[in-house]
């Protein structure tokens, strides 16, 4: 569902009615929903509220968040999913994508700010970071414009200066 939260032509949508349309899917066979953010509408207590309720509706049903940055909440949302036990979660390298039907919608989160932020949290992600920053610097080499990762420019809260 790509405007789980929020639609910039038809404005909030209803938690009811996000985890009604899941539902009917979960009905109809669906193993698994996932709730998109593509308008960066989401906040934390947002988040807070379609997951609980999903949850609530469908404990036994996987959940997957596609969250954007548009607003600078990307991360804070993922965080408020963690807590509730969501662990899947779409990213894009150097924080590519964005929305075309969205006025001002800006790209994904950025799978290396996700993976810092989760291993840091002792979140195991699989994902080698340092890697992961090389993939980010050569796409923003291929695509010729700066990418909006923040990871990708100040490195991992662990790197230091050579002395």
């Amino acid at each position: 569902m790509s405007t789980a939260w929020g639609c910039p032509y038809e404005g909030d949508v209803p938690v009811a009615r996000t985890v009604w349309a899941a539902g009917r899917a979960v009905a109809d066979g669906a193993d698994s929903a996932s709730f998109g953010d593509t308008t960066g509408m989401a906040t934390p207590t947002r988040v807070r509220s379609l997951v609980g309720a999903f949850r609530s509706a469908y404990p036994e049903t996987g959940l997957n968040l596609h969250f954007h940055n548009t607003r600078g909440t990307g991360l804070a949302n993922v965080l408020a999913a963690l807590e509730l036990g969501v662990a899947d979660f779409d990213a894009s390298v150097g924080g590519l994508g964005g929305c075309p039907y969205a006025p001002g919608a800006t790209g994904n989160i950025a799978t290396e700010e996700l993976v810092h932020m989760a291993e840091d949290m002792g979140v195991a992600t699989g994902v080698d970071l340092d890697a992961m920053i090389s993939a980010a610097a050569e796409a923003e080499r291929i695509v010729g414009h700066t990418l909006p990762s923040q990871v990708l420019r100040a490195g991992p809260r662990t790197r230091t200066i050579p002395s």
